[in-house]
């Protein structure tokens, strides 16, 4: 019989300041390549620098909007005046060596909201003909307003892809170009910080129900003033972060409830999700 729950609340001394650590994780899980890939297609904090380009930080360019090409490439959408843009401009035909630093923050109130970073390390060039066209058509649902007074000067950039390490809550991974390439992303990962929200809004009592998935495994889930917060959600199941109040003591941790499979859409978490409440409910 199918039992979700997998508690995941090891820490060392290290790391007791940040982020749980897994010490233990479920079957289904999502590779390195697929992680560091749904992070790049999505609308999280990403940097671009130019090691060693400028002193003071000067290196360092905000990405307008990004995408990924057939290629596994990085199409990068910057200000004309950036100092990326500017890199590429005075490199013409040459490659200029870069960095994608991308944070991944929780999008709702919970301890330690800083789920994981990537980085990507390739080589700039600026975007021209056909491919021009392309990487317009793929960044085309990503461009963000246009302030007022007419458009500002964009240029379109190329970070091919290098390799890419990533550390998450899943753990640390390193990419390379093919197995990038070959990536999807998560098809929830556009979806998944509206699903938390709501989840934390106007479900908290069942998420923190789930718990009970867990029976004798983990008696810190007997603690009457434990808070759970919806952490993280993929396709292969659903994480929650446990905590005591802010100002109580109490250490937090980690609970990755799987789905007896993967989902491919918001139709299919629905099922699953459904699922796991109710088998909480009847534990």
């Amino acid at each position: 019989m199918f039992r979700p729950g997998i508690p995941l609340p090891g820490t060392d001394d290290d790391a007791a300041a940040g982020q749980p650590r897994p010490a233990e994780e479920s079957a289904g899980r999502p590779c390195a390549a697929e992680r560091v890939r749904t992070l790049v297609d999505s609308s999280v904090s990403a940097v671009l620098a130019i090691p060693g380009a400028e002193p003071g930080g000067l290196g360092s360019t905000l990405p307008l909007a990004r995408a990924v090409s057939p290629d596994g490439d990085v199409f990068v959408l910057v200000s004309a005046e950036s100092s990326a843009a500017r890199a590429a401009a005075y490199a013409q035909d040459d490659d200029v060596v870069a960095v994608m630093d991308i944070t991944d923050v929780a999008p709702v109130s919970v301890p330690q909201r800083v789920r994981g970073h990537a980085q990507i390390g390739g080589w700039l060039t600026a975007v021209r003909g056909d491919d021009l066209a392309l990487a317009e058509g793929l960044l085309a649902d990503r461009l963000p307003p246009e302030p007022p007074g007419g458009a500002p000067q964009r240029m379109t950039l190329r970070l091919e892809f290098g390799e890419a390490v990533v550390e998450d809550l899943w753990g640390e991974g390193h990419v390379e170009p093919e197995e990038f390439a070959a990536a999807r992303p998560d098809p929830l990962a556009r979806h998944e910080a509206d699903l938390l929200q709501h989840l934390a809004a106007a479900h908290s009592d069942r998420v923190g129900g789930l718990c009970a998935l867990l029976g004798e495994r983990d008696p810190r889930c007997a603690a009457a003033s434990l808070r759970a917060v919806p952490l993280a959600l993929d396709r292969f199941g659903l994480r929650v972060r446990y905590h005591a109040p802010v100002g109580a003591a109490g250490e937090s941790f980690d609970v990755h409830f799987p789905f007896p499979r993967p989902v491919a859409d918001v139709a299919g978490l629905r099922r699953a999700m459904h699922g796991l409440f109710e088998a909480a409910e009847g534990a």
